[in-house]
Formats: structure tokens, sequence, C-alpha cells
């Protein structure tokens, strides 16, 4: 991989991490997230 596309990579999943750490916890279970799995979930989103 190079090193602008693991860039991209890191801004992307730091962005989807930002996002659903602002939601709510109802907006969250919505969607099936637990806090605490925000993280693991922003890391398959962006495919690391």
């Amino acid at each position: 991989m190079n090193v602008a596309r693991t860039l991209n990579n890191w801004r992307k999943y730091r962005q989807t991490v930002a996002e659903l750490g602002r939601m709510t916890p109802r907006e969250l279970d919505d969607l099936g997230i637990d806090r605490g799995d925000i993280r693991n979930f922003a890391r398959k989103a962006v495919g690391f």
C-alpha cells in the first residue's frame, strides 16, 4: 500500500470514529453498534 492511500485510509478511519462518537446511544443501537466497538467498526469500514 502506498503512503497516500495509507494516509487517506487513516483520515477516513478518524472521521468515522469521530462521527460515530458523536452519536447518541439510541442512534448507535439503531445501527447495531456498541460504543465500545466504534474503533473496530471503523477499522472494518476502511479496510484495516
